[in-house]
């Protein structure tokens, strides 16, 4: 998606029920510096961050320049400038299996202040952004969620996790295999040129990860304000393969008591290859005078247990939910990935909001490619949007070879929730399980094996950012 955010009005239905409440849903204008500061000022609060100094505020105004910013106001507080609820949002790609992209829309900065619980504002901020994904064309939404109790009710659901892994650097002997080309240090400022190509070829391998916006990687690089603690801190590493070309990097800082070994530790790592992925792993873990190497957001799957001769090193934990998605339009959603199996599967879809809701068809050729068929009127919900209704997403002449085998028996079919269907959408956990769990029915015999297998990811589903 590729057009101006703040373009699509804002949603009726927020702004009403909003100010039924005595509330004022706003489009915050990024060019009003006043308003911009106060909404910046909420979203800092909310998330119990300090007062920006002065290059945070400049770096945070230009990102919000770039998306789509609502604030909840009340007038009868002492600070009014400063919004009582924050939300912003914008459109991104985000990686689905087969080394393709889905059309999404991100949501982040949701806060209501403690001050103004129990109004129905987190309601109507979701909802409403949910709207606007769907007017923006956006086939899933998407968020990051710091309290897993709150999003369920809006169809989300977590489809891709991340993990703390700790290495012990005692025992941490490398068994694995010499990487073709060198690691460098270089400072970090340096990668600022190579780093966005980079970053969009390691998005594009690993499912569940999302499109770097304008200035996320100045924060990677301690950019934003080079002159601070934090920033002086930072050490930065370059892998460029046997022909001299960059195909990864990573940043790190050691914290450690004064003479005493300390901590590698890191959030960010990026690697177009594996050969790159293996050599940044291997410079961090061999770092001396140090007890350990931290990384934080790394995949639940990280191959590095397999790299050293002691497995034990390596210790993963505090895994968990990380990237939540919700799927807005199933057709696109599904037609957009590429899939482990060839095979029909039928779909019914419940979803009490309406967006997902009804009966598709899916139809995967043995090369991954799908189509996605939802007839007229078939298990969709009274309060389904409007849409159109018979369609087909994705691949056409090469399923027709698939098409043709199913034609023998009845297609297999099973129900589930729009959340589930989140959930198995990257490949990050069988339907299979979440059918043990009671979440998803099998409607015909073998349509859960069928599931697994069309479902699976090559690639464990990874997002290793906070938006």
């Amino acid at each position: 998606m590729s057009f101006e955010p703040r373009s699509i009005p804002i949603d009726p239905d927020a702004k009403a029920a909003l100010a039924a409440k005595g509330l004022d849903y706003r489009l915050v204008d990024s060019n009003d510096l006043e308003a911009l500061d106060g909404w910046i000022d909420a979203d800092h609060r909310g998330f119990h961050h300090a007062r920006p100094r002065d290059p945070g505020r400049e770096y945070d105004r230009a990102v919000m320049a770039e998306r789509r910013i609502h604030g909840v106001y009340d007038d009868d507080i002492p600070e009014p400038r400063v919004p009582v609820a924050t939300v912003s949002s914008w459109p991104a790609g985000l990686s689905v299996p087969g080394g393709r992209s889905v059309d999404g829309w991100a949501v982040s900065s949701v806060t209501v202040s403690p001050t103004h619980r129990r109004r129905g504002i987190a309601r109507a901020l979701m909802e409403a952004e949910l709207a606007t994904a769907r007017r923006a064309g956006a086939a899933v939404a998407m968020l990051t969620a710091t309290e897993a109790t709150i999003y369920g009710r809006f169809g989300y659901a977590p489809a891709a996790k991340a993990a703390t892994v700790e290495v012990d650097r005692r025992r941490a002997h490398w068994i694995g295999p010499d990487a073709p080309g060198r690691v460098h240090f270089v400072e970090p400022g340096s990668l600022r040129d190579q780093a966005p190509a980079i970053s969009r070829r390691a998005v594009s391998r690993t499912p569940g990860e999302i499109d770097r916006w304008p200035g996320a990687l100045d924060r990677m690089l301690g950019l934003v304000d080079p002159d601070s603690d934090a920033s002086r801190g930072l050490r930065a590493l370059r892998y460029d393969d046997e022909h001299g070309q960059p195909q990864g990097f990573a940043t790190f800082r050691v914290t450690r008591e004064p003479n005493e070994p300390g901590w590698v530790e890191f959030d960010v790592l990026a690697a177009a290859t594996d050969d790159a992925e293996r050599a940044l792993w291997r410079v961090l873990v061999e770092q001396d005078f140090v007890t350990g190497v931290r990384g934080l957001l790394r995949s639940v799957d990280e191959p590095l247990e397999w790299l050293l001769e002691d497995p034990r090193a390596v210790t993963t934990r505090d895994a968990g939910d990380h990237l939540w998605v919700r799927v807005v339009d199933a057709a696109a959603a599904l037609g957009a990935r590429r899939y482990g199996a060839a095979g029909e599967l039928v779909l019914d879809i419940v979803d009490p909001l309406g967006y997902a809701a009804g009966r598709y068809t899916l139809l995967a050729s043995a090369d991954g490619r799908a189509v996605v068929h939802s007839p007229r009127g078939e298990g969709e919900t009274d309060e389904a949007p409007k849409r159109e209704r018979s369609r087909s997403r994705g691949a056409d002449a090469s399923t027709g070879g698939a098409r043709a085998a199913s034609r023998a028996a009845a297609p297999r079919s099973m129900r589930l929730h729009v959340r589930d269907l989140a959930s198995i959408y990257l490949g990050g956990v069988r339907p299979s399980v979440l059918a043990r769990a009671g979440r998803i029915a099998e409607a015909s015999p073998g349509a859960l094996e069928l599931a697994d297998r069309m479902f699976a990811s090559p690639r464990t589903p990874h997002l290793s950012i906070w938006f």
